[in-house]
């Protein structure tokens, strides 16, 4: 698509309006995003929008929030995926692996969880687990409206499993990838008192600890330039002026503990693990795979952390076999690795 030097102006629905400049990408975004070198990135970073979440009230806010998200192309009949992200990061997460699913066919949605990512936050809602889950409710009843495959990587997986116990109806498969659902909460962090947690928080978009982070989560050489840049696309959305308040408020909240909650899901699962995971030991997958009792375990070689990151056409076609075919194996649980 090509872009006038002009600013130009996209409605969207609601007369709800935002501008995308010359370079394409939505006002919205902070201008750091003009520094962004992966293309990739910065392509899916044009595609992002804002939809309304339609709800005269809700329990958790006044006003109907601005949600940030990436639609897809195309909307079929059945099968939408819907993309979440980890703990503090946002939709770029799957700048590799979301244009493979969309040359595959799939309807893809990949959204930010209330709190994180590019949502418009002037108005601060509550970012506990309970309005996260009521947002994504809300955005899934306003916009998608259909039973969707739920996929959810480190703390995703907590959010998709706490979605699916209380909407089943909205979920017709979950994905789990590298699932960090086994923690108990924020724990002692969420007893901190308000100055600390503030002063924890802002550390965490320093960009030496974002870097360390990016070499931490990923096997795979990358030069110094490479990790300063991704480093730039993982902190991006930290640069929003409600992203501390938000991230604060969701840490004192106690965050997720889904622990008791895994055995009770009955929908059909697919775990995906990079079997070199620095952060999850493959041992919690291993007992994820026995507490999820229609689940089938899929190990991707030669990843850590994030393999939709480092092995996107492994993980995008594990996870368009899963939608088209169910269980890839003829048996419930299974091992089997990818290369």
């Amino acid at each position: 698509m090509a872009f006038s030097s002009t600013t130009l102006s996209t409605p969207c629905r609601n007369s709800v309006s935002f501008r995308v400049f010359a370079s394409g990408f939505p006002s919205f975004l902070p201008k750091e995003v003009e520094k962004i070198k992966d293309p990739y990135a910065r392509k899916l970073a044009q595609r992002i929008e804002r939809l309304p979440v339609v709800d005269v009230h809700t329990s958790f806010s006044a006003n109907p929030i601005l949600s940030s998200c990436v639609k897809p192309s195309t909307q079929t009949e059945k099968h939408p995926l819907v993309l979440l992200h980890g703990f503090d990061s946002s939709c770029l997460e799957w700048r590799y692996t979301y244009p493979l699913l969309e040359e595959a066919g799939m309807e893809a949605w990949a959204v930010d969880v209330l709190g994180w990512g590019f949502s418009d936050l002037r108005v601060l809602p509550p970012c506990n687990v309970t309005s996260k889950r009521e947002h994504l409710y809300l955005l899934w009843k306003s916009h998608i409206r259909r039973p969707m495959v739920l996929v959810g990587p480190s703390l995703g997986a907590a959010v998709a499993i706490d979605f699916a116990l209380y909407h089943p109806e909205a979920v017709e498969k979950l994905v789990l990838i590298d699932a960090s659902v086994h923690t108990e909460g924020t724990g002692m962090l969420s007893t901190l008192p308000k100055i600390m947690a503030y002063a924890g928080v802002s550390l965490l978009k320093s960009v030496p600890l974002r870097l360390y982070a990016n070499y931490l989560y990923c096997l795979d050489g990358v030069s110094f330039s490479n990790a300063m840049d991704s480093t730039s696309i993982g902190r991006l959305h930290c640069l929003l002026p409600w992203w501390e308040d938000a991230t604060v408020d969701f840490m004192i909240s106690g965050g997720y503990n889904v622990c008791q909650q895994i055995k009770k899901i009955k929908h059909e699962t697919l775990i995906i693990w990079g079997e070199d995971d620095q952060i999850i030991s493959t041992e919690l997958a291993v007992r994820l795979n026995a507490e999820l009792r229609n689940s089938t375990l899929h190990h991707v070689s030669n990843a850590g952390h994030l393999p939709h990151v480092e092995k996107p056409d492994s993980v995008s076609k594990l996870i368009v076999n899963f939608v088209r075919e169910g269980n890839i194996t003829n048996r419930k649980s299974a091992y089997n690795y990818v290369l």
